[in-house]
């Protein structure tokens, strides 16, 4: 590191004071400076007119660029996979232990899983009947069902993201900032869903979602002329969490790839700080 710098600090000096010295000079100073890399330099400074043309060369070949004050470390495929499913484990763990807390999903506006679209008309009616509160009870009941799901989904992603094949590593580094959880989610969802689907099941008995929903679409049903209601209720509220958690694993996603500081491990330094 130090022959490096010393190199790079000996060239920019160069430039500076071109006007007082030859280009051999330059040369020679690089060549007494620097043992790594000197060759490659030499060679480019025949064929550059001006010292900056050097200085480019030289700040490539010794991965910095000057002002920057940071390095570009070379990485591998097997690297840059690592650091992904690295990255796709901590906004997994940091996700679940957002939403795994009372009010997890429903306090929060990006997660919170409201009544089923397809018995939009229901809840309309019921409002009118005078049942607010019931409806209210019964979104609460499918939010709390979530966040005890909730509880239990860490290791089920992160047995999900360990099992991932990843072949191009670089093209999802090089990606949009939620590349990442796009690639989770795209090869992933099918079998993580059917994981999950036990223990949402268990959590939508413990928060009784079925007992706030049944004395509705009961009172509903009996409405001369509706479209009779029973949607699968484990299927929705496991649907909706999944995919509130990959909102968040997205967004951490993003933290981690903008923001050093969420960089928390050494693999997750590495390949971040790579790409610019």
């Amino acid at each position: 590191m130090k022959i490096k710098t010393l190199l790079l600090t000996t060239i920019i000096s160069s430039s500076l004071i071109s006007k007082a010295q030859t280009w051999g000079n330059i040369l020679n100073t690089a060549k007494d400076a620097a043992v790594t890399n000197s060759t490659t330099i030499i060679d480019a400074a025949k064929t550059n007119t001006t010292a900056a043309g050097v200085i480019n060369t030289a700040e490539t070949v010794l991965g910095t660029k000057t002002g920057t004050g940071t390095a570009a470390p070379s990485l591998t495929n097997d690297e840059v996979i690592k650091g992904l499913k690295e990255a796709l484990t901590v906004g997994t763990n940091n996700s679940s232990g957002m939403v795994a807390k009372a009010d997890g999903y429903l306090k929060n506006p990006k997660v919170f899983i409201p009544w089923p679209t397809e018995a939009k008309d229901m809840k309309e009616k019921l409002i009118k009947m005078g049942m607010q509160k019931k409806v209210t009870e019964f979104e609460t009941s499918l939010n709390r069902a979530a966040e005890e799901a909730a509880k239990k989904a860490a290791p089920v992603f992160v047995d999900a993201i360990t099992n991932m094949s990843v072949s191009d590593g670089f093209a999802i580094l090089n990606g949009n900032d939620t590349a990442a959880t796009h690639y989770l989610r795209e090869k992933t969802y099918a079998p993580l869903k059917e994981k999950f689907m036990p223990t949402i099941k268990e959590a939508v008995t413990k928060a009784k979602v079925a007992s706030y929903w049944k004395p509705l679409a009961t009172a509903y049903n009996k409405l001369p002329g509706v479209k009779k209601q029973n949607p699968n209720l484990d299927d929705y509220v496991c649907t909706k969490a999944i995919n509130g958690l990959m909102t968040l694993i997205s967004e951490e996603e993003t933290k981690i790839r903008k923001d050093p500081m969420a960089r928390v491990t050494d693999i997750l330094k590495k390949v971040f700080g790579f790409k610019k």
